[in-house]
């Protein structure tokens, strides 16, 4: 195979009006003008395509971040685009986030549930947005950034959401083996970690198609064990939907700091979003993706996370439920409602629970391998299921140390670089919106892999570093409170990096991109 069919200089010499001639991308007018069909990628004697070859005998995916001709986006199910989500998200890890309300920013219930559902609205919007362009383009959401970061500073957002595939999926990992060990403290932690790890890697290894048919029903049975957790505690008469809420800036700070871990949660998907869309036919409704997309993931976010925070509320009169969480944090809260109530069959529960991470982790350890790809063209030469393996691997070695040792420092560390996201959307937003008007006609998707006709990214890194002084200023932290989150709450401040890493880095690219167009033409 010959590499050079995905490298920059594949199709530059070609005359502009053969290759733009026509073209509407709005309505889904294509040009698969430097797609790769799937054959080349076991053509020739390389090393390349003899993994390739291998791979694809037992039904591989083989396509890493070179963009699918029109003729190969023939993934006809429009549910899966929903089913995605919602098994991505019917799981403990967005339960989790919900039980931080009572332990960790001391709200009642009521204010809560209206900030879960309020903030997950909002942090789900770039997701559904972004998602649409995977059937027309035919591109990986990292590829896709090239168009608003350049084909180089797109590296740095790449580095950025590697950071955060792998250790987001070793944080979740260690969750899951909490699980295993709350129902028998003889289980080691390395071996919930390497049964989740190893399950997630087999799945993800096939790719695309085997990635969607596991979520399209890993769903059910998270569900009715949910549902399980819901009747259990509902039964218990634990529930406190009476708890004070408490008035001024206290309340303000709590409300916004756990705004950010809601929003950072549910917005988190955004640099994955066009990954699993890519294989849609070319004209598959936008409407239907932006809908599926987003019934998937509001029900799923609001469900799991108003039960934790539901559940939650037991520690404030409970002291089983408080000892418990502290104990084994939410393995051990979930099994306080379970076990003592259902014996045996409620710690059959918590360990399907504690599998539910599979779900959730998916995305991550698919995702980051097109990541990896984006960063530069050799590393793009190793097929993009090598590095499904290779980025396991690191998570695991992360994730076991982790269990005993670092766990909370980790996570800290993973919340601090979510900030990111939002000084992404920041850019992305900002030049789809306005310098692209809103129009997909306005892009050239054949250009993803030339550097010279995407824009410099000079304006869209230097938004990033203005972005990054936004969340700094606004973060409110264990570790560090920015001098604006110091003034949005009362002694612990209160959280709003998000928000201005959005501001700084959407109105800075405001001012910076017309320059760099005026500069470069492009």
């Amino acid at each position: 195979m010959n590499m050079s069919s995905f490298s920059n200089a594949s199709s530059d010499t070609a005359p502009k009006e053969e290759r733009y001639n026509d073209l509407d991308y709005s309505i889904g007018y294509v040009s698969d003008a430097n797609a790769v069909p799937a054959q080349e990628f076991a053509s020739g004697k390389s090393l390349y395509a003899k993994l390739q070859r291998f791979a694809g005998r037992f039904g591989v995916e083989q396509r890493g971040i070179e963009r699918v001709p029109s003729d190969e986006r023939t993934d006809s199910s429009m549910s899966q685009v929903g089913t995605l989500w919602f098994s991505a998200n019917m799981v403990v890890s967005s339960f989790a986030i919900g039980a931080l309300a009572l332990p960790v920013f001391n709200l009642g219930f009521v204010d809560s549930a209206l900030t879960i559902i309020f903030i997950n609205l909002l942090g789900i919007i770039p997701v559904c947005f972004f998602s649409t362009f995977g059937p027309r383009f035919g591109l990986r959401q990292m590829v896709l950034s090239r168009f608003y970061f350049g084909y180089y500073g797109v590296k740095l957002i790449a580095i950025f959401n590697i950071l955060a595939c792998v250790g987001w999926a070793a944080v979740n990992v260690i969750v899951g083996a909490q699980f295993f060990h709350a129902v028998n403290p003889d289980v080691p932690g390395w071996a919930g970690i390497l049964v989740i790890a190893v399950a997630t890697l087999g799945i993800c290894t096939f790719g695309y198609r085997i990635v969607h048919t596991y979520e399209r029903w890993s769903w059910i049975p998270m569900f009715v064990i949910f549902m399980i957790v819901l009747g259990t505690f509902a039964h218990s008469g634990e529930f406190n939907n009476l708890l004070p809420l408490k008035t001024g800036p206290s309340e303000a700070g709590g409300v916004l700091s756990f705004a950010a871990s809601v929003f950072g949660f549910a917005t988190g998907w955004t640099s994955y979003a066009a990954d699993y869309t890519v294989y849609q036919p070319v004209d598959r409704s936008r409407r239907s993706i932006f809908l599926w997309t987003f019934a998937g993931l509001f029900t799923s976010l609001c469900f799991t996370e108003l039960l934790g925070a539901a559940i939650a509320t037991a520690m404030a009169t409970n002291e089983a439920y408080l000892d418990a969480y502290k104990e084994a944090h939410i393995g051990g809260l979930l099994a306080e409602v379970l076990v003592p109530r259902l014996g045996r069959f409620g710690e059959f529960c918590v360990v399907l629970l504690g599998l539910s991470i599979i779900g959730n982790n998916c995305p991550n350890a698919y995702s980051v391998s097109l990541s990896l790809q984006v960063l530069s063209e050799k590393t793009q030469r190793i097929p993009r299921f090598v590095w499904t393996l290779v980025s396991t691997a690191v998570y695991i070695a992360i994730a076991i140390p982790g269990y005993n040792n670092f766990e909370s420092a980790l996570e800290s560390f993973m919340l601090v670089i979510g900030y990111w996201l939002a000084i992404y959307e920041g850019v992305s937003l900002t030049e789809h919106l306005v310098f692209r008007r809103a129009s997909f006609s306005r892009y050239h998707p054949e250009d993803y892999a030339e550097p010279r006709r995407l824009p410099p990214g000079i304006a869209a890194v230097t938004a990033f570093c203005v972005g990054v002084v936004g969340a700094v200023m606004g973060m409110a932290q264990l570790w560090f409170t920015g001098p604006i989150g110091k003034l949005c709450g009362a002694e612990f401040g209160g959280d709003v990096g998000f928000e201005l890493a959005f501001a700084f880095a959407a109105v800075s690219y405001l001012g910076l991109r017309p320059l760099e167009r005026g500069a470069f033409g492009r």
